[in-house]
């Protein structure tokens, strides 16, 4: 089962990605921004980091690299994809899901261990964990509060695609406490919190994250 991870200039979680889809059992597969071929991958993840510095808007200079043509139309014929933080935020710049990221309530780099509830496991990065779990993943962003119009608000809401939200203290002002939403398929999913950073209770606050990433393979195998 090949799982792709994506890494543009300023990038800084490929390796640690690609890490975490070996520990789930997956054979990791590097993609180049460069390079309009997905390599025959069974699914993508697009890490996080600062892509192209973060120069124009954090994404919006990623959005438009040759691979991302490839992802956008895979994605639209029913390939899984992750957006873990600045990946969140090249989806949503993309339009594979709505919304966008603001600079931090705070207006300060929010980095901690933070606490997420699973609102919805039915989605194929999600369904190892069972419905209100709450789980403990790393979170380290800039411009991770998540916003939208109240009419996109309320349908994410309504249609139960919010599937992370914070539990406690909101480190970035997202509304609704938002930390990971879907499209309605269940197989595009963005969040902010690293889960490839939590995938051994050695390295990590807890192994919570390696939930997400075999999630994937059981969606991959039985799609």
């Amino acid at each position: 089962m090949r799982i792709g991870a994506v890494t543009f200039p300023g990038t800084l979680d490929d390796s640690d990605t690609l890490r975490a889809i070996t520990a789930a059992g997956g054979e990791a597969v590097a993609l180049w921004h460069g390079d309009a071929d997905l390599r025959g991958v069974d699914a993508v993840i697009l890490p996080g980091g600062f892509s192209y510095g973060d120069y124009l808007r954090a994404g919006a200079i990623a959005r438009f690299a040759p691979v991302m043509g490839e992802v956008v139309d895979a994605a639209r014929k029913g390939m899984p994809v992750l957006g873990i933080c600045n990946g969140f935020q090249v989806l949503c710049e993309a339009g594979l899901l709505p919304g966008a990221l603001l600079r931090n309530a705070g207006l300060h780099f929010v980095c901690r261990d933070q606490w997420l509830r699973v609102e919805n496991n039915t989605t194929a990065w999600s369904s190892r964990y069972e419905q209100g779990a709450e789980i403990i993943i790393p979170i380290k962003n800039m411009d991770g509060r998540y916003t939208a119009d109240a009419e996109t608000v309320a349908e994410l809401e309504g249609e139960g695609r919010v599937v992370f939200r914070y539990v406690g203290a909101n480190p970035n002002g997202s509304l609704d406490d938002i930390a990971g939403i879907s499209d309605p398929s269940g197989r595009i999913v963005g969040l902010m919190p690293h889960p490839e950073h939590a995938i051994d209770a050695l390295t990590g606050p807890s192994d919570d994250g390696l939930g997400i990433f075999l999630s994937l393979l059981d969606a991959v195998v039985t799609a």
